[in-house]
């Protein structure tokens, strides 16, 4: 299941659950060689601010700056059914505003691409070195063209 934490009315809960779902079924047989999530395992994406991502940012990756995307992996199951909790994303809606703007595309295909992100960084992958981001990227590629958005893609700041 995936639980979403939505104040943004506009955004239908649909498009981002669907996002994750198709992230969890493709990266699997993507990428063999990291652990695989099951399906139905259960995820948290929570909408908010700059500021939120501002304070989670500096606190846990010693950056004092607002992000668009942090996920936090939890790697637990439920006790009572066994369920794994794959973990929290946390997406700035007004960041992902400004970066669908700069791009030219919608607010919902940029978190859309943001879920899909934080998903595979849930699941295991990275983008700190070239191959594992060369990984990563091609995974984030393959879910966005199945999802119909194949030209949103995630802003390289690196």
């Amino acid at each position: 299941m995936i639980n979403i934490d939505n104040q943004q009315d506009f955004l239908e809960s649909a498009l981002l659950q669907r996002a994750a779902r198709l992230t969890l079924e493709i990266s699997t047989w993507l990428n063999p060689g990291l652990e695989s999530a099951p399906v139905d395992a259960d995820i948290t994406i929570v909408l908010t601010d700059d500021a939120q991502l501002h304070e989670l940012n500096k606190e846990f990756l010693g950056v004092d700056a607002p992000t668009d995307v942090l996920s936090f992996p939890a790697s637990e199951s439920d006790p009572e059914t066994g369920t794994p909790y794959l973990g929290d994303i946390l997406i700035s809606i007004p960041r992902a505003a400004q970066q669908a703007q700069a791009a030219g595309h919608s607010v919902e295909a940029e978190v859309q691409l943001l879920v899909v992100h934080g998903t595979l960084h849930l699941m295991g992958h990275d983008h700190a070195e070239a191959e594992e981001k060369t990984r990563m990227w091609n995974a984030q590629a393959e879910v966005m063209l199945r999802l119909g958005l194949s030209y949103v893609k995630i802003q390289d700041t690196e």
